[in-house]
């Protein structure tokens, strides 16, 4: 069931057109990523979403419904957690939810109750207590985490949620990511950390300037990514056969040897990478050569999206 469902989003600031014909649709119990360099448009897009920024054109339904710019029990569906930290430092964690969920219309027991679960689920109950100014930059980030669900959303917003924040942190995020999920939530997750869309996104749509150049499940995207096959040999070994000559890439190196860069999908059809090696190496072997290292890189989403767009992701 879509949770959400966007459709063509345009944004602009003056001349610059910070968003352009976005659409994508999320469903219950499911992590969409979004994924693009810094400037793509993500935390433009994410903004309209929850109904901070209204779009120039386009429409958001939140559980079949329109989300309009007055409609508050249509926001309350949502919870975010912002690029930048927002929590009151000189309060202490528990203080700060205390806070925002008096915010959230909470009160008694029930407030009682979101925030002793928030601080379990952010690990942070042993310092409940602490004023949040004391804490890293990880710890912040996860107590923003609980204040986002406080109101125990049907939709969670993470924009660039581990930017700056501890392996643990970021680890603890990442399976409370899960976690959610699991129990029906709908997740978006923008960012440009590929490794960790990678890793916990169902489906992603990967955005650049403004635009979604690709959007699928995660096993289709990365079909259209073929493995690469680098060899390292002596120069004058850097023969190939035909086939092979034709669609590899030849690196001088400093230290006198040669870099062989071969592209698997250039091959055409499915020649599996071992048949590949083999004769790549018989051939070196044949002309004199000899092999000093080999290293595979298997497909990964910021290969798709240097593919796509001609840009490092992490630009």
């Amino acid at each position: 069931m879509n949770v959400l469902d966007v459709q063509n989003l345009h944004k602009s600031y003056g001349p610059i057109r910070a968003v352009e014909g976005v659409s994508f649709t999320v469903d219950a119990g499911e992590v969409f990523g979004l994924l693009g360099p810094n400037g793509a448009g993500k935390s433009t897009t994410m903004m309209m979403v929850c109904g901070a920024l209204k779009p120039d054109d386009g429409t958001i339904q939140i559980c079949g419904t329109k989300l309009t710019p007055h409609d508050r029990q249509l926001r309350r569906l949502i919870g975010i957690v912002p690029q930048d930290l927002a929590v009151y430092p000189e309060m202490t964690a528990r203080e700060n939810l205390a806070f925002f969920g008096r915010i959230y219309g909470l009160k008694g027991s029930t407030l009682r109750y979101r925030i002793s679960d928030a601080l379990d689920r952010t690990g942070l109950a042993p310092r409940a207590d602490d004023p949040s100014g004391t804490f890293s930059g990880g710890m912040k980030r996860r107590l923003n985490f609980g204040v986002a669900l406080l109101h125990q959303p049907r939709i969670l917003i993470l924009d660039e949620p581990t930017v700056g924040i501890d392996p643990q942190s970021r680890s603890h995020l990442l399976e409370s990511v899960r976690q959610l999920t699991n129990d029906g939530m709908a997740v978006i997750y923008a960012s440009h950390y590929m490794e960790e869309v990678q890793a916990v996104c169902d489906r992603v749509a990967i955005v650049d300037q403004g635009r979604v150049v690709a959007e699928g499940p995660m096993e289709k995207l990365l079909s259209r990514v073929a493995s690469e096959l680098r060899l390292r040999v002596s120069n004058d070994g850097a023969a190939l056969p035909p086939d092979l000559a034709q669609i590899a890439a030849i690196e001088r190196r400093l230290d006198g040897d040669t870099s062989i860069v071969i592209d698997c999908a250039r091959l055409g059809g499915d020649r599996p990478l071992s048949s590949i090696l083999t004769s790549a190496l018989a051939h070196i072997q044949n002309t004199g050569g000899r092999l000093e290292s080999v290293q595979t890189t298997e497909p990964n989403l910021e290969r798709l999206f240097l593919e796509l767009t001609g840009n490092s992701l992490r630009d």
